[in-house]
């Protein structure tokens, strides 16, 4: 009786989140599924039966293939560089260096700041100016000698989005080394020690012990970072502003909803970008959880 009297409050305690995940998640959604199959255009809403007529249009535009394009080059620079710099960030750390807490703390402090900060201030950094007007890093080049660095940045064509990528691993390196170094910390150290007796190298260690040991953090670095990279707005807008080589869904979206009152395109853009999340999101979910099942 009085475990039925727990189970009740509980319920009651909890019933408030649930509602709210009900009504402002999942609500939600499917009130975006419904748009993007309707034919919405301007401020009056227009809930006509319109099928999937705007996804298909969709994958007929050319912006949007551009879109995909600019997505793939962000993600991949920024997870490639997110996970190497985070890696070899760690492994400095775990050598049990001198002021290791302020290091530590150093590399996280990006984390803490907003996209948009991180734009403003990579939006100097990053300045292709060139010429008499040098500034930011092309400024720094040229004082030491080292011009050939220079470079028009975000404004490059076809590969701005990997400058851009730029400032997102500045933002995010720090935040994969601490899952790094995390799981170094959680290897024991007789598995180092014993490869040691055996003559095996520090970069052999790392290789052929460390690195396949730390598997399930790069699964879940990889995730996080992936699924940052596909919802990419702010940052880029905050950098470059709206412009069609720099183009990803997020921004497509943004524009076809409130500027262009497309709002049926717009849930069509959003409902895709939420189906390119679940993909990363919902494996690792089932991954996790039959792992933690099996344990």
């Amino acid at each position: 009786m009085i475990r039925d009297k727990d189970r009740i409050l509980n319920l009651i305690l909890i019933s408030p989140s649930i509602l709210a995940v009900l009504i402002f998640i999942y609500a939600f959604i499917g009130w975006s599924i419904r748009v993007s199959l309707s034919k919405w255009k301007g401020l009056t809403p227009d809930y006509t039966w319109n099928g999937l007529n705007n996804f298909t249009e969709l994958f007929a535009d050319p912006r949007f293939a551009v879109d995909v394009r600019n997505t793939l080059i962000f993600t991949g620079v920024f997870v490639a560089g997110s996970l190497l710099l985070g890696f070899f960030l760690a492994v400095m750390l775990d050598q049990g260096l001198r002021g290791e807490g302020f290091f530590r703390s150093l590399f996280l402090f990006p984390m803490a700041i907003s996209y948009i900060v991180t734009g403003v201030v990579w939006r100097w950094l990053m300045n292709p100016a060139m010429g008499t007007r040098l500034s930011g890093l092309n400024l720094l080049f040229s004082y030491i000698g080292l011009d050939s660095l220079a470079s028009a940045w975000h404004t490059t064509p076809r590969w701005g989005m990997a400058a851009i990528a730029l400032a997102a691993i500045w933002q995010m390196s720090g935040y994969t080394m601490a899952l790094y170094l995390a799981g170094l910390r959680a290897i024991p150290q007789e598995l180092k020690e014993a490869a040691q007796i055996d003559g095996a190298s520090e970069l052999q260690i790392y290789r052929h012990i460390m690195l396949p040991l730390l598997a399930p953090v790069t699964l879940s670095a990889l995730i996080i970072l992936g699924h940052m990279s596909l919802k990419v707005f702010d940052l880029i807008v905050a950098i470059a502003g709206k412009q069609l080589e720099l183009d990803v869904p997020a921004i497509y979206m943004w524009q076809a909803t409130f500027d262009g009152l497309f709002y049926g395109r717009g849930a069509a853009i959003g409902i895709l970008l939420l189906i390119s999340v679940a993909a990363l999101i919902i494996p690792y979910i089932r991954f996790t959880l039959k792992t933690e099942a099996q344990q």
